[in-house]
């Protein structure tokens, strides 16, 4: 089967709702180990995968092995495997999957790496990991996007969600009411005095007390 049969057939099981029978394998395995059938050899690095046999890392040496099949190779960030996106687009969907830029080259991560807890201000995390994104993406990495595409994950999202609406619609009738009592509680109306009795007045003010004299001046007039 030539490559671009291949090609053809992982795009349409992506569109199915199926994944390329080698995706699963490619994040379980284990790269930058030491290849034990050239042990002896300083390229004995496993960091070569083929996603035609999709039967585990391989080094540069098992790659003759595999002349007319799709071989791609596997880098590491921070002791975390990555691939290139040039590399890894040619023959998978990564729509929604964040890429960096390490060593001038645009990448992907392969697997998860969950944070505990988001920086300050941010606003769009991984949908499976919680990890801090850009706004214009949902997952971290291709096994995040795995895992958030589960049928498992899109119930407990629904129902998420479903909480969410539910809570901030209680919460906006409650404030609702609320509002609604405080309008029915305070009139604008002027209040309406106090009814008087026709023939009455007004006691009169009462008057201030009678001012006293100097008692200098009562002895001017003894004088």
């Amino acid at each position: 089967m030539d490559c671009k049969t291949k090609n053809r057939r992982t795009t349409m099981e992506e569109e199915g709702g199926k994944w390329p029978r080698w995706l699963k394998p490619l994040l379980a395995t284990h790269f930058f180990v030491q290849c034990k059938q050239h042990a002896d050899s300083h390229k004995s690095e496993c960091n070569m995968y083929c996603l035609d046999c999709a039967n585990g890392a391989l080094c540069s040496l098992c790659l003759s092995n595999h002349r007319d099949h799709r071989a791609i190779q596997i880098r590491r960030s921070s002791y975390h495997d990555v691939i290139r996106v040039n590399e890894i687009q040619k023959v998978l969907d990564i729509t929604g999957v964040q890429t960096y830029i390490i060593n001038s080259a645009r990448v992907v991560f392969l697997n998860e790496r969950p944070q505990p807890r988001p920086g300050k201000g941010v606003t769009n995390t991984c949908e499976v990991c919680s990890r801090s994104l850009l706004d214009s993406f949902r997952f971290c990495s291709l096994g995040c996007k795995i895992g958030g595409s589960s049928v498992d994950h899109r119930e407990r999202k629904k129902r998420k969600n479903k909480f969410m609406n539910s809570s901030d619609s209680e919460e906006s009738y409650t404030t609702t009411g609320s509002d609604k009592s405080n309008i029915t509680t305070h009139s604008f109306t002027p209040s309406t005095p106090p009814p008087t009795m026709s023939g009455f007045r007004s006691p009169a003010k009462r008057r201030k007390g009678i001012p006293q004299r100097s008692p200098f001046g009562s002895l001017m007039l003894e004088f």
